[in-house]
């Protein structure tokens, strides 16, 4: 197999052969022959939490461990910053440790199928704590079963590491005051990724209040996706590229309802070769939870 370290996203066969032998072959000196990959499962559903869960229990890919978004990727205990706040980064560097996942170690993680829910959030915040190897697999579980490959229901034993040696990089996460003092600049610096209907404020499933940051541009993070898996990096690189115009990637702003589908933004932005965007944490959940910030609708 070719290609280790992984770090935006991984097919279905190469991660079949580095499952099926010891040896990879690498492309980077920080990666080495003996590089374990790790894969885990990150099924959740909004509607029905304890699905993903359910799901993994069922079946997996073998040797997969479950990632939960509200317990393992979130700190649903922080108030004022949306529905699903960042965990702490000590108590995420613990959990990765408790994973088996160090510094020298492939991570590869799956949802159901595009990386949305929430594989991509997993993915985000592995490169948050400095860690790179680290890619969705595209098409999730379901390109793995439609390529053929079996599940298992058996729960691995993981030999557990300390915390991962790595803090969380603030820099890269932008706070509700920063989108705050942006708000007279032109528009194009920040991308909202929910559904065209949700950003328009004509329909609103999950928060209290509709509608959107003022100024902030609707790129539908399902327009990046096509049959489960994100589209060619060339075809995303010229409609990315014409939705920034001059706008560097580096100053851009991703959000989306909870700080989830932003990820999966991110993930298509990287894929398509235009790095450096940041992701609003809170994201709409969070900045319409305080009635003194404004909305625009439309």
């Amino acid at each position: 197999m070719t290609g280790l370290p992984w770090t935006t996203l991984v097919d279905v066969p190469r991660l079949a052969a580095a499952l099926a032998g010891p040896s990879v072959q690498v492309l980077d000196a920080r990666a080495t022959a003996s590089t374990a990959v790790r894969v885990v499962d990150a099924r959740f559903s909004l509607a029905d939490p304890q699905s993903g869960a359910a799901q993994y229990a069922a079946g997996h890919i073998a040797g997969a461990l479950h990632a939960d978004l509200n317990r393992d990727l979130s700190d649903l205990g922080r108030q004022g910053h949306g529905r699903h706040p960042l965990p702490d980064s000590d108590t995420f560097a613990a959990t990765l440790g408790r994973w088996g996942i160090g510094p020298d170690t492939q991570v590869v993680v799956y949802d159901a199928a595009d990386g949305s829910m929430a594989a991509a959030r997993l993915w985000w915040l592995l490169r948050l704590i400095g860690h790179r190897s680290v890619a969705v697999l595209d098409g999730g579980l379901a390109a793995w079963q439609a390529a053929g490959h079996p599940l298992d229901s058996e729960v691995p034993e993981v030999t557990a590491l300390g915390p991962y040696p790595g803090r969380f990089d603030m820099d890269q996460v932008v706070s509700a005051d920063e989108v705050q003092a942006r708000l007279a600049q032109r528009p194009g610096w920040l991308v909202d990724a929910r559904a065209a209907e949700r950003y328009r404020g004509d329909v609103e499933p999950l928060d209290r209040v509709f509608g959107h940051v003022p100024g902030a541009l609707n790129r539908p993070f399902g327009m990046n996706v096509h049959e489960g898996r994100l589209r060619p990096a060339a075809e995303l690189q010229a409609e990315l590229g014409a939705l920034l115009g001059d706008q560097p990637a580096r100053e851009t702003v991703l959000m989306c309802g909870s700080g989830v589908t932003a990820c999966h933004l991110l993930l298509a932005f990287e894929h398509a070769g235009l790095a450096g965007a940041r992701v609003f944490a809170d994201s709409w959940s969070g900045w319409s939870s305080d009635p003194s910030r404004p909305v625009a609708v439309g």
